[in-house]
């Protein structure tokens, strides 16, 4: 049965399915963005330099008379963060003891100790952070500075694999429980969780506790936004998609403001987390997916929800509403199921060379994203800012993608989206010292990758056959979530060169986008049904796409006509959208 003509009955997109997108899938985007990226702020590493328990009564209103007496400085004249001299301080302090405030003020360590004569060392006593700009930060209550700064890195690491674990959960859980209970099951546990981090009383309670949140996070936004082109018609479900990630970009800029305000790390943990908790004013708003509840065999219970539907949209349904929908359950009889693996992803030449090269493009968008995501504070200058711009300058690529996929075709976009971001990334190696323009190409860079974040599942789901459609983004969305969890260790490399992490980025974006032109356009065709359909679409070898055939209208079954090109479209929307699940964002979580 299509259920895409029960909706027609009761309307595809009316006044009771925009009630459920701007009550549930806007707000649901909150969460999903808050907890992905609000450790970038709760382990903010701020600068820091050793502490000298002797200088200590001078600390706090002679900070840079302690600093020349007791911190070496590096070649471009910064103080070192990890090492200190070897000094006899008690003297110093002796010294100091006898100097007016005036003279302190004045006084240079070269006046005291000669600089060149003393040796450094590792940092001794701990550490001293300046705190104008985070009060407290998990990295500063257990000193994960120099040989522990790692541990910061491996807290994103192990979130990343708790995506990547959650969303294999998630997937049965989904399909066991249904939309709507999965969605506060997960909500729920990903609130309780991170809000109780905020009360860790060591490293590794938080680290835990993190990881249960990274577990959480990919269903957040998928439950509802799965409800949601559910529960609309295929012509829909572009626009569906689009207010999704126009929504979480949102939801990034909304937490540049909760960080703005809240800086104290567990008052920012609790900031993040508990506000959700008005998410459960929408239980009873939230319907079941009327289409799950069919493929289970709840039809008494889809017929309830899809008669308050009517009733909302203006929509009239008759009082057999419910028979005609029984009898055409029981005329949809199941055929002979064939099942399919992931082996048949690479049994054909074309097929097997598809598959490689999504997985690559889906991999190196995935990477990038998160990579230019968590790599925002590092910029320099205002990193609240910086994190801001970063959500920010999304918003208008997706406002020109809504009619550039429809005009110009994906592979173009794909590639131009990918090419642009990689060069903007390289690029940055030129200008290393001059932090306008890093910014600048950083954000040209987040722009390309966030479009090319949206096209890329399209084209993916355009390209698999139905047969393989869901196994295949599978397959690749899975390989690309192995991106969040290597990037972190690339970021944490640039501790040393600042723009390392951008060019290995750009590289990839690079490398991916020229990929993207072997692929064949699919804008206006009709998707391949076998394995055997979807290993007569050619690859297009770079820029020609001459030798790409379009494929001619199959035929339903016994006694039926060729499919119009309007239902052709309308079928492609639905099965292209189904498939697609909001991949663009569960793998980067």
């Amino acid at each position: 049965m299509d259920f895409d003509e029960v909706l027609k009955e009761v309307g595809a997109f009316g006044l009771y399915q925009k009630i459920i997108i701007c009550s549930v899938l806007l707000p649901a985007a909150l969460p999903c963005a808050f907890h992905a990226y609000s450790q970038l702020f709760i382990a903010a590493t701020p600068k820091h330099w050793c502490r000298i328990p002797e200088l200590e009564p001078w600390t706090q209103d002679y900070i840079q008379l302690v600093k020349n007496l007791s911190i070496p400085r590096d070649g471009h004249g910064a103080y070192a963060e990890c090492a200190m001299f070897v000094r006899n301080y008690s003297e110093i302090v002796r010294y100091l003891e006898y100097r007016t405030p005036y003279e302190l003020q004045k006084e240079q360590a070269s006046k005291l100790l000669k600089v060149d004569e003393d040796s450094v060392v590792a940092c001794q006593h701990g550490w001293h952070y300046d705190r104008s700009m985070y009060p407290s930060t998990v990295v500063q209550e257990w000193n994960l500075v120099c040989d522990r700064s790692f541990y910061v890195t491996l807290a994103l690491v192990l979130f990343g694999v708790g995506g990547l674990v959650g969303n294999y959960v998630f997937g049965y859980l989904v399909d066991l429980w249904g939309r709507r209970p999965s969605f506060y099951a997960y909500l729920l546990l990903e609130i309780v969780a991170c809000a109780a981090s905020a009360f860790a009383w060591n490293y590794y309670s938080w680290l835990g506790l993190r990881f249960v949140v990274g577990l959480t996070v990919p269903a957040i936004l998928a439950s509802p936004y799965v409800l949601a082109i559910e529960l609309v018609g295929p012509e829909r479900r572009v626009f569906c998609t689009i207010v999704s990630n126009i929504a979480y970009s949102l939801g990034l800029v909304l937490l540049a403001g909760v960080v703005y305000l809240v800086r104290d790390w567990r008052y920012l943990t609790l900031a993040v987390s508990l506000p959700l908790l008005m998410l459960f004013s929408c239980f009873f708003v939230l319907p079941e997916s009327p289409r799950w509840l069919i493929a289970v065999g709840q039809t008494k219970r889809a017929v309830r929800i899809l008669k308050v539907m009517a009733r909302v949209n203006g929509m009239h349904v008759s009082r057999d509403f419910a028979e005609r929908l029984q009898q055409r359950l029981s005329r949809t009889q199941p055929g002979e199921t064939t099942h399919y693996g992931i082996l048949d992803l690479f049994r054909g030449t074309n097929m097997r060379r598809k598959t490689l090269i999504v997985t690559l493009i889906w991999f190196a968008n995935t990477s990038v994203y998160v990579g230019l995501s968590y790599y925002a504070p590092a910029l320099g200058g205002d990193e609240i800012w910086n994190f801001f711009l970063a959500g920010a300058v999304e918003l208008p690529t997706y406002l020109l993608l809504w009619p550039g996929l429809s005009y110009f075709g994906r592979r173009w976009i794909l590639f131009i989206s990918m090419l642009v971001g990689g060069v903007a990334c390289v690029a940055t190696v030129l200008y290393q010292q001059q932090a306008e323009v890093m910014l600048l190409l950083y954000c040209i860079g987040k722009m390309g990758i966030s479009s090319a974040f949206v096209v890329l599942p399209l084209l993916a789901s355009e390209l698999y056959p139905t047969v393989v459609r869901g196994l295949g983004m599978s397959f690749s969305s899975v390989v690309a979530m192995t991106g969040p969890i290597i990037i972190p260790l690339i970021n944490h490399m640039g501790q040393q060169m600042l723009v390392l992490p951008l060019i290995v980025m750009g590289a990839l974006l690079i490398v991916g986008g020229f990929a993207s032109l072997f692929l064949p356009e699919t804008r206006g065709r009709n998707l391949p049904q076998t394995l055997e359909e979807g290993e007569a679409v050619p690859l297009s070898f770079l820029l020609c796409c001459c030798a790409e055939s379009k494929p001619k209208s199959r035929q339903r079954g016994l006694g039926t006509s060729r499919m119009m090109p309007e239902e052709a479209a309308s079928l492609s929307q639905s099965r292209r959208w189904r498939s697609c699940v909001l991949q663009n964002r569960l793998q980067h979580l």
